[in-house]
């Protein structure tokens, strides 16, 4: 094999595809070969040059997104019907803002507690995956079922009830005459069947 032979060979075939019929080898471009060539070295065995490349998320969250769903998960249509109930009960607005500072620090502390969880199990799954890592699989089953069969129904529920109560109480806005509860359930149960499902 003479030197030009060997420095065609070496040449990866995206730079030899341009040479024609009419043209000689010793005519082609003779750049150096750095030994990167598809998916790997080829030195390299055959199978692990044709390994295909694995695609996923990133496993990264940035403080903007970390803090969107912390609140998306905390604020939900309770906050809307609480206030006045707490400023009620608490009897002053000093004692209601009392009692929403410590709900608050007691948010923080369940907060902290999840971004522990996701530290230390770092699987996907939420809830399932630290249930499963700490209590086993029938528990984490029964999690899932019980989520989906009383949670997120209840949730959606109060959520809609709350919705309907407030599109329908500017029709009546004398307080001695609330929305009747028909109406609000009616409007809860639209809710439901058009938007959520």
């Amino acid at each position: 094999m003479t030197k030009e032979e060997e420095t065609m060979n070496q040449v990866p075939y995206a730079q030899v595809s341009n040479v024609s019929p009419n043209n000689s080898p010793s005519e082609a471009p003779t750049l150096p070969y750095t030994g990167k060539l598809g998916s790997g070295d080829p030195g390299m065995p055959i199978e692990q040059m044709k390994k295909p490349e694995t695609v996923g998320l990133k496993r990264e969250i940035g403080l903007l997104n970390g803090v969107t769903i912390i609140v998306g998960c905390i604020i939900g249509s309770g906050i809307f019907v609480s206030p006045k109930s707490v400023l009620e009960s608490a009897g002053s607005v000093g004692m209601s803002m009392v009692v929403w500072i410590v709900s608050g620090v007691f948010s923080l502390i369940g907060a902290l507690c999840y971004a522990e969880l996701g530290t230390t199990i770092m699987k996907s799954g939420g809830e399932y995956s630290y249930i499963l890592e700490a209590f086993g699989s029938i528990t984490a089953f029964l999690l899932l079922w019980v989520t989906l069969i009383i949670i997120n129904p209840t949730g959606q529920a109060i959520v809609a009830l709350v919705f309907a109560y407030y599109c329908i109480q500017p029709f009546y806005p004398d307080p001695d005459c609330p929305p009747p509860d028909l109406f609000v359930r009616l409007a809860a149960v639209l809710c439901i069947s058009k938007f959520m499902v």
